[in-house]
């Protein structure tokens, strides 16, 4: 008898399109599962991948504005995975990146996480999200300090509800032991190398493509270019989006969310990609080394197993990497990529990011889910 899948996600809407829903798609691709979610919003959505499909929501579904964006309820989101009924189901494959992962399950049931991040609200960005937010201050700032400490609880205990995790990254695999004392194995997550269009030639611009939030440092990386005064382009909409707008001077674009296809032309045209987050993984750093375009990136984080600093990787450099995220940093590296510019192999770049792509994923992912199964069966025969 086949056996029962059941895959569990945060959300899923029109715009959330990163690197987590890539997985989604993915595994769906190559595994029958019933898919489940906090809100779904794309099984009614005509252009989705998922129209029509019968997803499994919670009550959050039903609040007001959750289509927007459910941040405003994350108290609530512990509460809402848990009514998820899943007894019915063998394997629960989870794609987390805050709670799917808390899913409750049974003795009988294995659980495979694929962590795209312990839940960033609640360890890293505490107090960026505590600095930025109008709940950070005063009494209201006290409740919100309580909120995150409980949810902190939470999201420990729930991970031991977890039979093996995937990290989409080393770093991730290093936050998860930090956040939880749990082994992970290190799955890359897929990337379309075939969907971005390769150019070698470029053309006289800089480019970042980001969500305009704080942790992203877009703000960093516009008065860097302030100082520079090297054409930017900025692509992406978000909370500071006005902020961001003021500050730039005449040779910084902002344009705003752009669809997928205006995207990739600038993402190919670029003579670099400008990145100042510390990314779990990155997915935008190799997608633009797939169109053959550098990289200049804060060196922590994923980035640091997606990119290859040229003055270290003479050869098969795909970019450069800057020590602090601080305004000078990024000036000296951007002058120091100008030295280096005639040096880069696009053609390099481009085979460099195929080691992200779909089927490489597909292979390691099914191989990873067929290896826990036999395991598991093994254990419950009495023979492990």
């Amino acid at each position: 008898m086949p056996l029962k899948y059941a895959l569990v996600h945060e959300w899923l809407t029109p715009k959330a399109t990163g690197g987590s829903e890539l997985v989604v798609r993915e595994i769906l691709n190559h595994i029958d599962a019933d898919l489940y979610a906090l809100i779904d919003f794309e099984s009614s959505n005509k252009e989705s991948y998922l129209y029509k499909r019968q997803i499994g929501k919670t009550f959050l579904q039903n609040f007001p504005y959750a289509r927007n964006g459910i941040q405003k309820y994350l108290p609530l989101w512990p509460l809402a995975i848990e009514q998820l009924d899943l007894r019915h189901y063998d394997i629960i494959l989870s794609s987390s990146h805050a709670v799917a992962k808390g899913i409750l399950t049974t003795p009988e049931q294995m659980h495979i996480c694929y962590c795209h991040s312990p839940m960033r609200y609640a360890w890293d960005l505490t107090f960026d999200y505590l600095r930025h937010s109008k709940l950070g201050s005063g009494l209201a700032g006290w409740v919100t300090r309580y909120l995150l400490h409980r949810l902190r609880q939470w999201d420990v205990l729930s991970a031991n509800r977890v039979d093996y995790f995937i990290a989409n990254s080393q770093h991730t695999a290093r936050r998860i032991w930090r956040c939880y004392r749990r082994e992970a194995t290190v799955i890359y997550p897929p990337v379309n190398i075939a969907e971005f269009p390769f150019l070698s030639e470029k053309e006289d611009f800089y480019l970042t493509v980001s969500r305009l939030v704080s942790y992203k440092q877009i703000s960093l990386i516009v008065k860097a270019f302030n100082q520079l005064k090297r054409p930017l382009v900025v692509i992406g909409t978000g909370d500071e989006m006005n902020k961001i707008r003021e500050m730039a001077n005449s040779n910084i674009q902002i344009l705003g969310w752009q669809p997928d296809n205006v995207v990739k032309k600038y993402m190919s045209r670029a003579k670099a990609f400008v990145y100042a987050a510390c990314e779990d993984f990155g997915i935008a750093l190799v997608e633009a080394q797939a169109c053959g375009t550098p990289i200049i990136a804060y060196g922590a984080g994923g980035a640091l197993e997606t990119v290859r600093d040229i003055r270290s990787c003479v050869d098969t450099g795909t970019g450069i990497f800057f020590k602090t995220q601080t305004e000078a940093a990024l000036v000296e590296a951007v002058e120091k990529f100008e030295m280096y510019e005639g040096s880069f192999s696009s053609e390099y770049m481009r085979s460099h990011a195929a080691q992200f792509s779909p089927q490489i994923f597909a292979d390691r992912y099914l191989n990873f889910v067929n290896k826990c199964n036999e395991k598991d069966r093994f254990r419950n025969d009495g023979l492990g």
